[in-house]
Parts: structure tokens; C-alpha cells; sequence
């Protein structure tokens, strides 16, 4: 029963900008639409409720940060209903694009009005904490091709390992999530995982996000006011900048669903510090945030 899941955490309300000022065009490829939960409701099937985190709410997170494109990506919450994601890109002004969650239920007819209304790509997972399968990634391939869609494909280690073969042939462009979910903890740089992931970068089809860092991390907020945020994952994110600088995005994971314990939820600001530490050269940055993203989903 949907009464007995556990609330998530809210976003921090106090959005920081980052110490050094964006590129005049910097894309967030990662972050998701909450709500209105009575204009949108959420799914039956979700695994946990989350906080409201409208269209709105984001807009302030990118006016105090300077982001000014994104990408919305279909919560799991909302279940295969994109409705309140395409009804950010609507209101958007041609500055967001979607990547939406799909089945077989969904018709052509349907998916080529979501290509109309913004959608770019599309969302599978394997993961253990939900459903999704390579059977449905393999049906759900064509359909994806034939309207020019990328995938982004979110996956813990484990399965990105076992499932190598199937994934090095996958015909179309493909992101690969929150860099794999590879820990520090876990070995991070040194993991197979991640070893996967930078040979699979040897590759143009294969892109990485650099997102949810604050769940990779093994450490807390708030920080010193000295210290580096999330500083554990900066080595991690220097390896796929070094890798294939030409295809590396950045997500916030705004409202960073899914987070139940106090001291985890981060601030922007914070994230994209982490991500300056990441690429030092101005150059990359301009690539990572603005280059990257604007080429990828907005076909610049």
C-alpha cells in the first residue's frame, strides 16, 4: 500500500550558487519533476513517495546557479506517465528537452508525439531496487533508433559488468548513468566497473553522466567551509573527463529523490563545485556544461 513507503527527503531549499560563474549556455542533463502530486500523481507502483518539486521550485535552483538549459529526466515515481516532465518542456521556452520512460504498452503514434513535444532519449534501467530487464531494452532499441534517440542507461556495477556483451552492441548512443554507480568506497577508478566504463569511452557511441556524485560519495553535509565537497568522487570524475572529454555530461539529480537519511542531501552549489574540481581547464567545463549537452539534446 502506497500509505506504507517511506517519504523521501526535500531538496535543500537553499540553493547556493557555485564559486565560479557558469558558461553563458550551461545544460543540467539530470533532474526530475515531482507534481504538483494533484496535477500529476504519482504512480501506484512507485517505490517510495517523494516530495513535491515542481517545474518551478527548479526554475529558482537554476536562476541562483546560472543554469540555464536542462533536461528532465521521467522519475520512477511517475511511472510511465511523462505528462509532468513534457509540461516543464512546454513551459520552458525551448530550453529543456526530455528523456522520458517507455513500454510496450506505448505506441508508435504516441512516441513520435513525445519526439514532437521535446523527448530526446529514453531512460532503461538495470538495477536491482527496480523493475527493468535487457529483454525490454532489446524490444525498446528499434523503436529508439528510428526516432534518433539516445539511451541513457542506468546501471549499477554489477550488472554493467555481467552484462558487457550485450551493452557493447547496442547500436545507438548511449549514456551511461551516474558513471556507472561506481563507489569509492567500493574502489572507485580501481573497480572493474569502471575500468568497463573507460574502455567502453574508447568508443563514439558511448557517453557517461557525471551525476548523483552525492550518493556515490561516501561523505556527509554540510562540509568545512574549507574543504571540498564530495572530494572522494572528484578522481572519478577527472578519469572521464580524461577519457572523452567530448562526451561528458553533467546532472544535478535535482530534487535528489530517493534519499531518506539526514546529511545526504546536497546543495547545487555544491555539486557543481565538485565539478570544477573535476575539470580544472575552463575548456572542459565549457564542454562538460554548454558544448556536450547543447549537441547532444539540442542539436547544436
Amino acid at each position: 500500500m502506497t500509505d506504507q513507503l517511506p517519504y523521501a527527503l526535500p531538496p535543500d531549499p537553499n540553493t547556493r550558487p557555485p564559486s565560479q560563474a557558469l558558461p553563458v549556455v550551461a545544460c543540467d542533463t539530470h533532474f526530475h519533476i515531482f507534481g504538483p502530486h494533484n496535477k500529476f500523481p504519482l504512480s501506484d507502483k512507485r517505490r517510495y513517495t517523494p516530495p513535491c518539486a515542481p517545474f518551478e521550485n527548479y526554475q529558482k535552483v537554476q536562476k541562483v546557479t546560472g543554469l540555464t538549459h536542462a533536461v528532465a529526466v521521467q522519475p520512477t515515481a511517475h511511472g510511465f506517465d511523462n505528462s509532468a516532465i513534457m509540461d516543464a518542456v512546454a513551459r520552458s521556452d525551448g530550453k529543456m528537452r526530455a528523456v522520458v520512460r517507455f513500454n510496450e504498452e506505448t505506441s508508435d503514434a504516441q512516441l513520435e508525439d513525445l519526439n514532437q513535444r521535446g523527448a530526446r532519449g529514453a531512460r532503461f534501467s538495470l538495477m536491482s531496487d527496480r523493475p527493468g530487464s535487457i529483454e525490454n531494452l532489446r524490444a525498446a532499441l528499434p523503436r529508439m533508433e528510428k526516432l534518433g534517440w539516445s539511451l541513457v542507461l542506468h546501471v549499477e556495477p554489477d550488472h554493467f559488468v555481467a552484462n558487457e556483451k550485450f551493452i557493447r552492441e547496442i547500436p545507438i548512443i548511449t549514456i551511461i548513468d551516474h558513471m556507472a554507480r561506481c563507489k569509492p568506497k567500493d574502489g572507485g577508478i580501481k573497480h572493474p566497473a569502471f575500468a568497463l566504463l573507460i574502455d567502453l569511452l574508447k568508443d563514439d557511441r558511448f557517453w557517461v553522466k557525471i551525476a548523483s556524485i552525492d550518493k556515490l560519495s561516501a561523505q556527509t553535509v554540510p562540509f568545512n567551509q574549507d574543504s571540498m565537497p564530495y572530494s572522494d568522487v572528484v578522481p572519478m570524475g577527472k578519469a572521464v573527463i580524461e577519457a572523452a572529454v567530448d562526451r561528458v555530461i553533467w546532472g544535478s539529480d535535482w530534487p535528489h529523490g530517493n534519499n531518506f537519511e539526514p546529511g545526504r542531501v546536497p546543495n547545487e552549489g555544491d555539486l557543481l563545485n565538485s565539478l570544477s574540481a573535476m575539470a580544472t581547464d575552463q575548456r572542459d567545463i565549457q564542454k562538460v556544461l554548454s558544448t556536450n549537452p547543447m549537441r547532444l539534446y539540442f542539436d547544436i
